[in-house]
């Protein structure tokens, strides 16, 4: 088998993701995060080729948002390229990142949590079984 390399590898997640946002199947899709600011920007020709192809947009995240959906150590301190059609989608991810930022300096993130995650699942067009599984079942959740 021929070995594929990662930047290639990584161009046909973003194309794959990029067509279901286009389709209709993801309202948002991630692209996978980047340790540094300047591992991502060498995507970033692609992203704005195949958002141009798609008809999409992209959005540069440089704070991720971390939530029980997914592993803390998935998305925490990376940098990453988000893929969106309908840029109410965009702002509905905005929000929940402002949401959870105001929740934990009013120290009521607790209260909040689950309905972050689940709204970040539902962005991401999961079922809710999905989300219930992957929040269940996430061993490394924040604090």
């Amino acid at each position: 088998m021929k070995k594929i390399d990662e930047y290639s590898y990584q161009c046909g997640i973003m194309d794959c993701f990029s067509e279901m946002v286009k389709a209709g199947l993801k309202k948002i899709a991630l692209a996978h995060p980047t340790k540094t600011k300047e591992a991502r920007e060498v995507y970033v020709p692609f992203a704005k080729e195949i958002c141009e192809q798609y008809h999409i947009s992209y959005y540069l995240d440089d704070e991720p948002l971390i939530s029980d959906l997914f592993p803390m150590h998935m998305n925490l301190n990376t940098y990453n390229i988000i893929f969106y059609k309908n840029a109410e989608d965009i702002k509905e991810y905005e929000l929940l990142k402002k949401l959870k930022k105001e929740a934990i300096t009013n120290n009521s993130y607790e209260t909040i949590r689950y309905e972050i995650a689940y709204r970040f699942g539902k962005l991401l067009s999961y079922s809710d079984d999905t989300i219930n599984t992957y929040i269940k079942d996430n061993n490394e959740k924040e604090y």
